[in-house]
């Protein structure tokens, strides 16, 4: 036998697999490729801003009088390092503005949270260090996106596929609006940054209803993810949209990040041509061809706080959609009747100031006639227009209710694409039961079951450690020819995995 740590809670929770299972650690099992050096990150980003790809410079774009805004991602991804991509890209966009004569007091930073908690002062604080912070937030000029603020929200009317456009003004109405992003890998749509990150992160939840939705999210071509699908054409069309009514193109600085949130690369410019180039480098570090078999057997663990917040690994819903992630992640290498077996608290603890409508939604999907997680998405409206939950999105640092709508329609795809999942160490399992997961008190014990219900006395088993505490890949077959889907949705005929 082969013993594992697993994450559970604050810590970890042991198993003893069969000897011939194999292992995955991002980063480690396969290497990253390399980063740049912290003395030669200066170069890198100077390189990238004095030529972007498919666009002026900045300098070229500014002047003095011109109004930027700066558009930066919140907490949930991108590290929070002296040298983060954040306050680099930041750091050398700023002396670039002053270079041509444009003043502080007409630079303004948007925290792009989207329907993610408004971020704090702690939160901003972390984000941009504490030279930036200084500078900017005690003058009111760094603020957190609210999609509930009905004067500072702009309607842009519809995609031509007929997708609703509501954006920031304070973008909208900026000379110079600057995306920052970050190309991670993300189980909704493929890459973070560019067309992605404006999609989001400066909308509405009337926007993000038109793809993060049923509909959009169990299409075949969203799973496994890739840069192919639906849901990433309406993050182009939508950001598009806003160009054009802008009448500008946004400009990105975007960073392709290894497994501790490193720069591998940067690339600047226009994200229409921009992100097909940053996304060829970051192939190499997120679809990891890897696998020599599929798998009938996925163990790894969840831990109370992450990702989302603290509470992700033990709300039964957010819990649907960390196992759903990682089957969007890992689908090309999964057998047909794979079982995931994951540890959880699963305590009760919701997190109700996090997500105050979680509760309630769960309690919903107990009744009537809720049979399916996609039966709840009738209810999507009823939530994200109930008053109090929408206060306490703008006021108390909660999610939007809309957000829970999203992570249910991702945490049906475990249920599409697995024979069973089990839930160990779960403290009231109950609640892992009520979302139609099986639970066992140990790791043991639910694979002994899972052999002999679905996979067999000898299933092909593959350990995740690390998996909610690395930044994760998509993995894939060591021949791409034995994967059912390329990185953009174009599939290979025959496999039949997915």
């Amino acid at each position: 036998m082969k013993h594992f740590e697993f994450e559970y809670g604050a810590g970890t929770m042991g198993a003893d697999l069969p000897d011939y299972t194999d292992e995955f650690i991002p980063g480690v099992t396969v290497p990253d490729p390399a980063y740049i050096p912290e003395d030669q990150l200066k170069a890198a980003y100077r390189q990238s801003l004095d030529h972007p790809i498919g666009m002026p410079t900045v300098k070229e774009l500014a002047h003095k009088g011109s109004k930027v805004v700066f558009v930066v991602p919140d907490r949930v991804k991108g590290g929070e390092q002296p040298t983060s991509h954040r306050k680099l890209s930041i750091k050398y966009i700023l002396q670039d503005l002053y270079s041509v004569g444009v003043e502080k007091k007409d630079i303004l930073f948007i925290i792009s949270n989207g329907l993610h908690p408004r971020s704090t002062d702690k939160d901003a604080l972390a984000i941009f260090g504490p030279e930036l912070y200084n500078e900017f937030w005690h003058t009111g000029q760094i603020i957190s996106h609210d999609s509930e603020d009905p004067d500072n929200m702009v309607d842009l009317g519809f995609t031509k596929r007929g997708d609703p456009v509501w954006m920031n003004r304070m973008v909208y109405e900026a000379d110079l609006p600057i995306l920052i992003g970050h190309v991670n890998g993300n189980p909704y749509g493929g890459y973070s940054g560019g067309y992605k990150h404006s999609a989001t992160g400066i909308t509405n939840w009337k926007s993000i209803a038109s793809h993060h939705v049923p509909s959009v999210m169990h299409r075949p071509d969203f799973t496994p993810v890739n840069n192919g699908s639906l849901m990433r054409d309406k993050f182009n069309e939508i950001s598009m949209h806003m160009e054009e009514k802008m009448g500008h193109p946004f400009f990105c600085c975007d960073a392709v990040l290894d497994s501790k949130s490193r720069q591998i690369a940067i690339f600047s410019g226009y994200a229409k041509e921009m992100m097909p180039e940053s996304w060829k480098v970051a192939d190499k570090r997120t679809y990891v061809h890897w696998a020599e078999k599929k798998y009938d057997v996925l163990v790894f663990g969840m831990p109370q706080k992450f990702h989302y917040g603290d509470g992700m690994g033990t709300n039964p819903i957010m819990m649907m959609q960390a196992l759903s992630a990682q089957v969007l992640r890992f689908k090309r290498v999964m057998s047909d009747h794979c079982v995931i077996i994951c540890s959880s608290l699963c305590n009760g603890f919701f997190n109700d100031k996090k997500w105050p409508y979680l509760r309630e939604c769960y309690e919903w999907f107990q009744h009537d006639q809720m049979n399916t997680l996609p039966d709840m998405n009738r209810l999507g409206e009823y939530f994200a227009t109930n008053e109090e939950y929408i206060r306490k999105y703008r006021f108390t640092n909660a999610f939007h209710p809309f957000h829970g709508f999203s992570m249910m329609s991702c945490g049906h795809i475990a249920e599409m694409n697995t024979s069973a999942i089990y839930i160990v160490g779960a403290e009231e399992p109950g609640y892992a039961r009520g979302m139609g997961l099986k639970t066992r008190a140990t790791f043991e014990e639910a694979l002994d079951d899972a052999m002999k219900k679905y996979v067999g006395d000898h299933p092909n088993i593959l350990a995740l450690p690390l998996t909610f505490k690395t930044t994760s890949v998509h993995l894939c077959m060591k021949d791409p020819n034995q994967d059912c889907m390329d990185e953009y949705g174009h599939r290979h005929g025959g496999c039949g995995c997915c």
